[in-house]
């Protein structure tokens, strides 16, 4: 397991965020991401941005100068299923009876 730091010192919101999600894209699964901020509300958009990707965040310190978050990358991962994932089929109706028939993973429903 490596660190990988990341110094965000002097940036403000936004970029500390955007910096981070494109930092995490790099490391591996079981690593950690140190993040050196002095945004005050990185304190608020760094931990929203890792609740949306998965990962675990901790603030290791947070004084008056600056904020050092350590996200740590989970080994295993749930793969999300994905539209393109998923087979579908639409079952034509006869004429005149009903609409169209969507069937997802052999579950039918209305289209």
């Amino acid at each position: 397991m490596t660190t990988t730091k990341l110094d965000l010192t002097g940036l403000k919101c936004p970029l500390p965020a955007l910096k981070t999600r494109k930092a995490l894209k790099t490391v591996t699964p079981g690593d950690f991401l140190e993040v050196h901020c002095t945004d005050p509300l990185s304190v608020i958009d760094i931990p929203n941005l890792i609740r949306e990707t998965g990962d675990k965040v901790e603030i290791t310190e947070w004084n008056e100068t600056r904020i050092v978050f350590l996200i740590e990358r989970p080994m295993a991962r749930w793969k999300t299923p994905k539209a393109d994932d998923t087979p579908v089929r639409v079952v034509p109706a006869k004429a005149g009876t009903q609409p169209p028939i969507c069937e997802v993973n052999g579950i039918a429903a209305p289209a």
